[in-house]
Order: C-alpha cells, then structure tokens, then sequence
C-alpha cells in the first residue's frame, strides 16, 4: 500500500474515534458487577458510576449479575458492543479464573481491554489467639513442625484468599491443609471458635475481631504496611517477595475506541481522588491507585502469570 494511502487510512481512523469520543455517551452506562450487592466491587461500582452521572448527564446503572464463580457477569460484558457504555467491574478473581476453570465462554485477555485500576488493598493474616506464633515466620516454623496438620480457611476453593494462602504454602516450603467455606463469613466464625488455624481476611471486616481480641493478626499481604494497620508487619518482612493484595478495576470489550477508554479512565480518577474518597478508603484499608489503562493491563498479565503458576503448583481446578 502507498505511504500517502496509510497516512490517509490513519488520520481517518483517528478523525472517526475523536468523533465518537466527543459524542461519548450518548446513552446510559451501564457497569456490571459480577458479585452480589454490598461489596468491594459494587461499592466501587456505585462511586465511580456517580461521578459519570455527574459530569456527563446520562445515568449509570450499576448492574450485579452474580454466579458461576464471575463468569456469568464478565461474559455479558464480553459480548457487549464495542462503544463504551458496557463495563465491566473487576478483581484479582478474573486474572485467576483463566487457570482455575477448564472453559470459558470468552478469552480473559483477548475479549477486553483495560480502562484502569481503581483500589488496592491488602488482605490480614489472623490466627486463633491460642496459636502460639506472632508473626508469620513463627507460624511458618510451627507449620514445618506439624506437616498437614496447621489448617487455614477461605471463602471458597480458588478465591483470592486461598490463592494466598497457597503461594505463602509454595514461598514457606510447608505443607499445610486448606479448609473452604461457602464464604468469608463462615470461615471467620470457625476461626473465632478455634475449628481452624489460620486464614488471610479481608481487612475492613477483619479489623474488629483483631481489635477485640478475638482473632491475632500477624501481617498483612501488600508490598507496603497497611495504614489502619501500621504496627501490623507485612507477610514479605519475613517471607521476602511475597505478595498477595486484592485489586479493583475497570474492563470494557475488546475494541473499545482508546478515545472513550481516555474519557472513562480520567473520570474514574477524579471520582476516587477527592482527598475524603482517600481517606474514607484508607479507614477501610483500601489505597487508591486511579492509573492509567496501560498500567492496570501490565499488572493484570502478571497477575495471571503469578497465580496460573500457584494455581498449577496447588493442584487447584474448579468445574
């Protein structure tokens, strides 16, 4: 093809997507939330829905569509056409189920395209007060003493939560035997009542028990300490590199123009860095992160790497 000719097609297809961002949205939004209302993801959802509301006149509906593990949520999205008023609310679940489950009905990372990330936060290690460790590697030596015999809970086979306490498994060299439960909710309640050992919870919901001594908390799973936590050391002071914090996002179709992809990501961040949206999130342990698209892409593919490797390592495969 001419040079003059490519130069033409281009400036075409540049022309055509600052049109469609300049007439961007022209009907409601509409974000989906793979989850049941209440949670991290819809409460996100709901902020950053508002401020669409706000600056561009057109209502956002916040659509939960729960089940099949988020597939049921994050497949109509998939199929949803290319224009920006379908999103999709994501979380470390969607890089893990990719390995975690035989079929999907779209491609996780051919099907969508990143408009940014919105929260990180870290999840808190606690165990029964009568555990005898205070801190991780402490309990880690226990671990090694006791093969198979240390438990720890999860909110269900492949959440974010046992995936943690998988790799921390994998980096302490120690066996230790998982125990699900049909939610976060249940499996606290069994580590109050000593049934189990240990478990890595969110941390708003966490926090209380911590604070009234029913449960002892010996990290937390981020890069850095967590703000509401700060005498709280995190996991990596004594298993270096490890990791394992909780991520919100935003995902639309694939094909998305990266004009309207701009639109949304920069209305995003100014809904979630107002100084009392931080601080509200800080008092819940949740750290704003309001990046940019290519950002939020380069974290997702290497969290699907990381966890496609714990997941196969642990043997891990939901139907």
């Amino acid at each position: 093809m001419r040079r003059d000719l490519i130069v033409g097609w281009l400036g075409a297809c540049l022309c055509a997507g600052g049109a469609v961002a300049q007439t961007f949205p022209s009907k409601p939004i509409r974000i989906v939330v793979p989850f049941t209302p209440g949670g991290p993801n819809d409460i996100l959802a709901r902020m950053i829905g508002q401020r669409y509301t706000a600056v561009w006149g057109q209502q956002t509906l916040v659509d939960n569509r729960p089940g099949g593990g988020t597939v049921i949520g994050t497949d109509i999205v998939a199929k949803a056409p290319a224009d920006g008023h379908t999103l999709l609310m994501v979380s470390t679940s969607h890089a893990a189920n990719p390995s975690l489950m035989s079929k999907l009905p779209f491609d996780t990372l051919r099907d969508f395209v990143s408009v940014g990330q919105a929260v990180s936060s870290p999840n808190v290690l606690v165990v029964h007060p009568s555990v005898p460790a205070r801190n991780t590697r402490e309990l880690l030596d226990i671990a090694k003493a006791r093969p198979g015999q240390i438990t720890f809970a999860s909110g269900g086979s492949g959440a974010a939560t046992h995936l943690a306490g998988e790799l921390l498994k994998i980096m302490g060299g120690v066996e230790m035997t998982h125990i699900p439960y049909k939610g976060a909710g249940p499996a606290t309640i069994d580590l109050i009542s000593g049934q189990v050992t240990w478990m890595f919870g969110t941390i708003l919901p966490t926090i209380p028990h911590v604070r009234s001594g029913k449960l002892r908390a010996l990290a937390v799973s981020g890069k850095r300490r967590a703000e509401i936590l700060p005498e709280v050391p995190t996991v990596a002071e004594h298993v270096p590199g490890f990791e394992a914090s909780s991520w919100y996002g935003v995902f639309a179709p694939a094909g998305t123009p990266a004009e309207v992809i701009i639109k949304l990501n920069q209305e995003m961040a100014r809904a979630l860095t107002p100084v009392e949206v931080r601080q509200r999130l800080a008092a819940e342990g949740t750290e704003v992160v309001a990046g940019n698209p290519e950002d939020f892409m380069q974290l997702f593919r290497a969290e699907a790497a990381k966890w496609a490797r714990v997941i196969k390592q642990a043997g891990i495969r939901l139907e």
